[in-house]
């Protein structure tokens, strides 16, 4: 189902500059509704220490009842008891919860939740899983990106940059929904997945990066791409076929532009110094992208599901 079924196709010629408009496509892509996406903070631990900004409330997800309220701006260490339950500890004391299984909800949507040091936005969830801890940021789309972006890509670099970086960092956590699906969250925090660090690295450029492409991803032939970048190839990108043996359409070998920075990452895909270049030199976001990712067609998910 399409809200319009007119597409847009840019072929650009990034050197030349010349930029053609075929048309709009805006198109509906379902994702899990509500929070968007689950981002793994910690795996296999014996103890988290959680808080949060404004009151909230621990909730079983397997009935959806309270299991303890949680204090504004209280320290709490969560432990299991064994396979089947968890101890909440405070200064005001603890209790023992009958769950494997329980999230930390804000009872306010725009407060905060405190894990691993840092502010995030969304809800924790807290997972028992053989006698130890996973600790889970289940979080929407677009608030996943603002601790993404800036923890990616420098603030201070030019806005077109930091749009196709937001871009390409919304295509690959759609692209990899599910990637650690057997340790309950989609994404890793770390750059084995993508950098996220939460509330604390938001700042109000990347944040406008995220708000002017809000729900933009990339599709190569109806799915969204696998849209891998890194800091700088040196000058000429590397083919997905060279890399990996593995002949992907859109990820063909080309000119980098960032022989001005040091060689850094696998060299696939978009180039982070790269784009930073073209950006200067008056290239938009998506003459960035299409340079760096072959014959690609860019559509907005369904804001019922990433907002």
């Amino acid at each position: 189902m399409f809200e319009d079924s007119i597409k847009i196709v840019y072929n650009i010629n990034i050197m030349k500059k010349i930029f053609i408009l075929l048309g709009l496509f805006i198109g509906l892509l379902t994702i899990q509704p509500s929070y968007a996406i689950k981002i793994g903070l910690c795996t296999g631990v014996e103890s988290v220490r959680v808080s949060v900004s404004d009151e909230a409330q621990m909730i079983d997800v397997k009935t959806n009842k309270q299991l303890c309220l949680i204090r504004k701006m209280l320290m709490y260490e969560i432990t299991p008891l064994g396979n089947d339950k968890m101890i909440v500890r405070s200064n005001w004391g603890q209790c023992t919860v009958n769950s494997t299984d329980a999230v930390v909800k804000p009872i306010e949507q725009t407060a905060c939740v405190y894990a691993k040091d840092k502010w995030y936005r969304g809800i924790l969830r807290v997972m028992n899983k053989n006698g130890v801890l996973t600790l889970i940021n289940d979080i929407c789309m677009e608030n996943y990106l603002q601790g993404v972006v800036p923890a990616e890509m420098p603030s201070s670099w030019n806005i077109e940059a930091l749009k196709a970086q937001t871009i390409a960092a919304r295509t690959y956590a759609v692209a990899n929904m599910g990637k650690h699906s057997a340790e309950g969250f989609d994404l890793g925090d770390t750059y084995m997945d993508q950098v996220y660090e939460g509330v604390n690295a938001e700042t109000e450029n990347t944040n406008r990066a995220i708000l002017e492409t809000s729900g933009i991803i990339m599709l190569y032939d109806n799915k969204p791409i696998s849209a891998m970048y890194c800091s700088c190839a040196g000058g000429q990108t590397i083919s997905a076929l060279e890399s990996f043996g593995n002949d992907i359409p859109y990820l063909k070998s080309v000119p980098s532009y960032d022989n001005n920075a040091q060689k850094a990452g696998h060299g696939v895909g978009m180039t982070q110094h790269g784009a930073k270049n073209l950006a200067e030199m008056g290239n938009s976001a998506y003459q960035i992208l299409t340079h760096f990712y072959n014959n690609i067609q860019f559509v907005r998910l369904n804001p019922v599901y990433y907002k």
